[in-house]
């Protein structure tokens, strides 16, 4: 095997100041990339995972203060909001009552240790280049949130491979684009690589809860801590029930071999297998992407690793200029963090409620959090009110008018209506909405101009209203 381009991406990251654990992890992808291996997993390997215990089962449990002490809340917050129009860190987006992610997560910790009266859990964030002053900037008004200083660390980012000769991509016109984030499987060469994964164990923590900054139902409960720490697991993966809306995206299974749980992606699946891939029947568990890991196993399995998990490779085809079609092809290599579930002797998963996943990918998702469907709880959660019995309101906005947050904002600038009785909520063309619009049932409103509509105040019982 040829690797003057392994060797190549390599100095390139030595330049750029990447760490060792880094470049390691990077080393592994590459080989992987050049021996044609796509990381696919048939169906015939694999079996249903089945018998996964229930959050609902445990007892509920209050932890001791040593044990929240033992704790670090990880959050990953690398994200722009590219995806609504920002360039900006996400979790700086408002979600409630003037409120933003980083607001939630920072008061959900410090109001667990008030409660408990304890200095855990300790709370870090992996942010990315383009999040990190902005993110510490903005946590600077929770002076207590980390009396020690340290926030976080940052995540690598490594070379765009053209993707014949898998020689790093250039692309002088913008160096930034030769590079790209490796995926949130990333976190662990990170950890490993900026010195925290050491410096943790050496504070005594021994538990970390790895959650998306995104999600907001992902918070500390208190039974899942001491089942966690009673069950002497290395590794285990928040799971809940597939739905026909979660039919594309990963499952866990059990790979027939040796019993070990796995994470399959619909990149690594084959595709004579996507009918069973989607057999949400047969593959019932999807990973919420909340994990709950021992910082010692974690260590032990890096070192026996040679500084990297054995996790399967997924390969993104792209090009190096995102919005320029013609620019030359790249490969991207990436991993799961939630793949690690399979590098453990000793790893689980358990069945939580939907609650507990609860990202914002769109505005249709944030919409939702800023009504009345939502309320935010004594303890700083976000959560379902009791009327909702658990199932969020099903939302649909016109991609043309409100996929980004400023056409969000101009159309709810009065107030987002109230949905705590609203079962579907559609909206089609330009609309603006007034303050105390009340919908209940399915509403659906439509208007076939190009000029905005009003939805004037009042009540909409399972309504069409077209214009």
């Amino acid at each position: 095997m040829n690797e003057s381009g392994l060797e190549a991406a390599l100095q390139k990251m030595e330049s750029a100041g990447l760490s060792q654990a880094a470049q390691t992890s990077f080393t592994r992808a590459w080989r992987q990339a050049a021996s044609g291996d796509a990381g696919l997993l048939s169906e015939d390997i694999l079996d249903p995972a089945e018998a996964v215990p229930a959050l609902a089962d445990i007892p509920a449990a209050l932890p001791g203060p040593a044990l929240l002490d033992k704790l670090c809340v990880l959050k990953l917050n690398g994200g722009l909001g590219t995806g609504m129009g920002l360039a900006q860190a996400k979790s700086l987006i408002p979600v409630k009552d003037g409120l933003n992610f980083l607001d939630f997560m920072a008061r959900q910790v410090l109001w667990l240790r008030r409660a408990h009266d304890t200095t855990g859990p300790r709370f870090l964030l992996m942010d990315s280049f383009s999040t990190s002053a902005d993110t510490l900037g903005y946590l600077a008004r929770y002076p207590d949130l980390s009396p020690d200083g340290p926030l976080d660390f940052l995540q690598n980012k490594i070379p765009k491979l053209h993707a014949d000769t898998l020689e790093p991509a250039s692309w002088p016109e913008n160096p930034e684009l030769e590079w790209c984030p490796p995926g949130h499987g990333d976190l662990y060469p990170s950890l490993l690589g900026s010195g925290w994964l050491s410096r943790l164990a050496d504070a005594g923590i021994e538990y970390l809860f790895v959650s998306n900054s995104d999600n907001l139902g992902a918070t500390v409960d208190p039974a899942l801590l001491s089942y966690f720490a009673a069950s002497g697991l290395s590794f285990l993966m928040e799971v809940a029930e597939r739905t026909p809306s979660d039919r594309k995206g990963g499952h866990l299974a059990r790979r027939r071999s040796d019993g070990r749980l796995v994470l399959r992606e619909v990149a690594q699946c084959p595709a004579g297998d996507l009918e069973a891939f989607q057999d949400i029947e047969r593959h019932r568990y999807f990973n919420t992407n909340s994990l709950w890991l021992r910082v010692s196993d974690l260590a032990a399995a890096l070192a026996e690793n040679g500084g990297a998990l054995s996790l399967p490779l997924i390969k993104n085809t792209k090009t190096v200029d995102p919005r320029n079609a013609s620019s030359p092809p790249v490969l991207q290599l990436e991993s799961a963090m939630g793949a690690a579930i399979e590098c453990f002797t000793s790893s689980g998963a358990i069945l939580v409620p939907r609650t507990r996943f609860a990202p914002v990918k769109t505005t249709s998702d944030l919409l939702a959090l800023r009504s009345d469907a939502y309320e935010v709880t004594h303890d700083q959660r976000l959560q379902l009110t009791a009327e909702r019995h658990g199932l969020p309101p099903e939302i649909s906005l016109d991609d043309r008018h409100y996929k980004s947050l400023a056409g969000l904002e101009a159309a709810f600038a009065c107030a987002a209506p109230s949905l705590r009785h609203c079962t579907k909520f559609t909206v089609e063309g330009p609309w603006h909405f007034e303050d105390g619009v009340v919908c209940t049932g399915a509403v659906k409103l439509t208007n076939r101009s190009s000029q905005p509509a009003t939805a004037r105040t009042g009540h909409y019982q399972d309504a069409s209203t077209a214009q």
